[in-house]
């Protein structure tokens, strides 16, 4: 069986966000079927402009879109800034819709996890209306809401809730294999 790959991706620019924490936590509990990779350049993402995308979009946005269309999967963590999806964030997404080429996001299958101890509705309703243009599959039982406070990260920069580590692995598990042959229990 060949690993399916993950791409992992934190609307949060915050070094030590429960967003990146997350998303690092499920990449420390994926079974050997799952290969996650952590995407590290949205502060490197210029503006969206449309007259910048087409054939040669710019170099930062060109390896956004390999990294989509290496993975099998994408999954998203977020918080909300001000009601609503953060600037730099939306910006990546806005980047992912021009694109028309093979593996896109395009029908690709999707899911977030939600950290915010307060909720951040806003921020996901409008994250899965954007991924509703971007034509991306929302799986939606591998969509989870765990609040996720500071004295829940550790030193590493990981979760070590071990309730909320098999909740953050039963998701991925489901986004990259829905017939749930990978396993959810932690190693």
């Amino acid at each position: 069986m060949t690993a399916r790959r993950v791409l992992l991706i934190a609307g949060s620019l915050r070094t030590r966000s429960s967003s990146a924490a997350v998303l690092r936590t499920a990449r420390s509990v994926a079974p050997p079927s799952i290969t996650c990779v952590v995407y590290g350049g949205l502060a490197r993402l210029p503006h969206f402009n449309p007259d910048d995308d087409g054939d040669r979009p710019p170099p930062g946005v060109a390896a956004l879109r390999d990294e989509i269309h290496w993975a099998d999967a994408v999954m998203f963590s977020t918080p909300e800034y001000a009601g609503a999806l953060p600037g730099s964030f939306k910006n990546l997404l806005d980047w992912t819709i021009g694109d028309d080429q093979p593996r896109s996001i395009s029908e690709k299958p999707v899911a977030w996890i939600n950290p915010s101890p307060r909720g951040a509705v806003r921020a996901h309703d409008s994250l899965r209306t954007v991924l509703g243009y971007a034509n991306a599959t929302v799986v939606e039982d591998a969509c989870l809401t765990v609040p996720v406070t500071g004295d829940m990260i550790g030193d590493v920069g990981v979760i070590a809730d071990r309730s909320v580590r098999r909740q953050i692995r039963a998701a991925l598990v489901h986004l990259a294999d829905p017939t749930g042959a990978a396993g959810t229990s932690p190693p």
